[in-house]
């Protein structure tokens, strides 16, 4: 795996639960584009969702969203309709089907 990956994991790992954050957010602090952050996490070797291999713990790529808030419909590990489903379960609000609001976190260096 290469550092790019690695710290795009590190990032989407330090989301909060109840919490989102857009895939542009995470490329600006990385320094790539949002298409590849996309890419990068549909290749998530560690998904914490626990409706996949009965995991809890690892990379939440269910809390990363679009730029506008809406859910992508590539999500990898069950669909929009799941990532919604955690999403609501951790307390994110919804407002017109899309997120309502977005984590800050600033450069993690």
């Amino acid at each position: 795996m290469d550092s790019v990956s690695e710290r795009v994991y590190q990032i989407v790992a330090g989301i909060p639960k109840g919490k989102v954050m857009s895939y542009g957010q995470i490329g600006v602090i990385v320094g790539i584009g949002p298409r590849q952050v996309g890419r990068i996490l549909h290749l998530n070797p560690y998904p914490s969702s626990p409706f996949v291999r009965g995991r809890g713990a690892g990379v939440p790529c269910h809390r990363v969203v679009r730029s506008d808030g809406s859910l992508a419909t590539g999500f990898a590990f069950g669909g929009p309709k799941k990532q919604r489903e955690l999403l609501e379960k951790e307390g994110v609000k919804f407002k017109n089907g899309k997120v309502a609001r977005f984590c800050q976190i600033g450069p993690i260096r």
